[in-house]
């Protein structure tokens, strides 16, 4: 006759069961300590995953509006620039004026400060573009 026997064991049932929770929190533990990060993924902790994600996202935002405020600062350093090397040109451009209508001066020395009001004339749009 077979008999069929179950042998049950509850301490080392207890100790196995024991075994595996402390691996498992060893696990997170070690996993926490390797990231240096105290949520890893949603089960450690889902309400505190939501708020690291939403404060990452609004960080990532904040990254790039510096980034687009200094390119914005770039771009007007570039037209204030601009701007002084007209302001510059048309106080010469001026003076030129001023100068070709005195009546001192001959038809020749007209045609020399012509030419030199059409040159800053073509450095004004040179710069425009």
């Amino acid at each position: 006759m077979n008999t069929f026997r179950i042998n049950s064991n509850p301490a080392s049932a207890l100790a196995y069961r024991n075994l595996s929770k402390t691996q498992s929190g060893l696990q997170t533990t070690l996993e926490r300590l390797s990231s240096g990060m105290r949520i890893n993924k949603t089960a450690d902790d889902s309400a505190g995953f939501a708020i690291s994600t939403r404060i990452s996202n609004q960080i990532r935002g904040m990254k790039q509006a510096n980034r687009n405020a200094q390119d914005t600062n770039n771009l007007l350093a570039t037209a204030e620039s601009g701007l002084s090397d007209i302001s510059d040109i048309l106080s010469k451009m001026r003076g030129l004026s001023v100068q070709a209508s005195t009546d001192t001066l001959n038809d020749v020395d007209r045609a020399s400060i012509d030419l030199e009001f059409q040159s800053l004339k073509d450095e004004l749009t040179r710069i425009a573009n």
